[in-house]
């Protein structure tokens, strides 16, 4: 199954770039993490697809093909904002409300446009190894990561894959480097860099550690607004999500499903992507039913 590439307008008439799968149904609208673009969901969208969905996986603001937006405005709330404009033009191009599965910044994005921005927007809301409260030691070691060759970028793609390899000692290393390449943009002195907007580290919210933590107070009040069927998939390893993070949430989301996979990290979907898509299909197929989803 080929994708459409389809542009949609963001909150600032940000271009925001998607691949659609699919064609009649229920939509679903597949968001990344930070510093990911929409082919790290490329596996899990066709297989979403076949079960009867469109399904649309978007570069959001900042990464991939979408725009690098000049206001430098990175904030979750802004992702939220975009995401509640997607909401309404794919809504209005299938007459239904989309189900959103939101990895980690994603995630903030789709419980904050349900909770805060566009409540009721949804139909419903999966959430990948994302609470509202998160670990800042985990995430201090991602961002760490993400800046550490922002500058000098990488000589080929081989390279980048050695960096990926030391960050994820326990990841097997992909013998195909094709899908890493969708993640790295060449530049005219001839380096590969990540396909993002290195202006997102730059965000508060990633700066300051008061503010950060501010923006976790804010996502956990806007979690009294869902009233959705909710699914949290947790990766067992999390760097970012523990078990107590987990319980807080089900307190103030008690219809929330969980499921927790084990040898998974942070990346749920590129360590166990069959799991984690097999969680999702049965997610979805049981909201299709009707059934009970709690």
């Amino acid at each position: 199954m080929e994708p459409e590439r389809i542009e949609f307008r963001g909150a600032e008439n940000n271009r925001l770039v998607a691949d659609l799968y699919g064609e009649n149904g229920q939509p679903v609208i597949m968001l990344h993490g930070g510093g990911q673009t929409r082919h790290s969901w490329d596996a899990a969208s066709r297989r979403i697809a076949g079960l009867g969905h469109p399904v649309y996986a978007f570069d959001q603001r900042g990464h991939g093909e979408s725009d690098w937006v000049e206001s430098g405005n990175y904030g979750f709330f802004d992702f939220a904002q975009d995401l509640a404009a997607v909401t309404r033009q794919v809504q209005a191009r299938h007459g239904a409300r989309p189900v959103v599965v939101g990895a980690s910044l994603g995630g903030f994005a789709g419980m904050l446009a349900e909770g805060r921005v566009n409540t009721g927007g949804l139909a419903a809301l999966v959430l990948v190894d994302i609470t509202p409260r998160i670990d800042m030691g985990g995430v201090s070691k991602i961002l760490g990561f993400m800046g550490e060759r922002v500058e000098e970028g990488f000589a080929s793609v081989e390279e980048a894959s050695d960096a990926i390899a030391r960050y994820l000692p326990n990841r097997a290393r992909p013998k195909d480097l094709s899908g890493l390449s969708k993640n790295l943009r060449l530049h005219d002195d001839g380096r590969l860099r990540w396909h993002w907007d290195p202006a997102f580290l730059q965000s508060r919210q990633h700066q300051d550690a008061e503010v950060s933590a501010s923006v976790q107070e804010e996502v956990l009040a806007a979690t009294s607004n869902l009233t959705l069927p909710v699914l949290l998939i947790r990766g067992q390893n999390s760097e970012l999500v523990s078990l107590d993070h987990v319980r807080e949430f089900r307190e103030r989301v008690p219809q929330a499903r969980f499921t927790d996979i084990r040898d998974a990290g942070h990346m749920v979907a590129g360590d166990k992507n069959d799991v984690f898509a097999a969680a999702v299909e049965e997610f979805l197929l049981d909201l299709k039913a009707g059934a009970a989803i709690a």
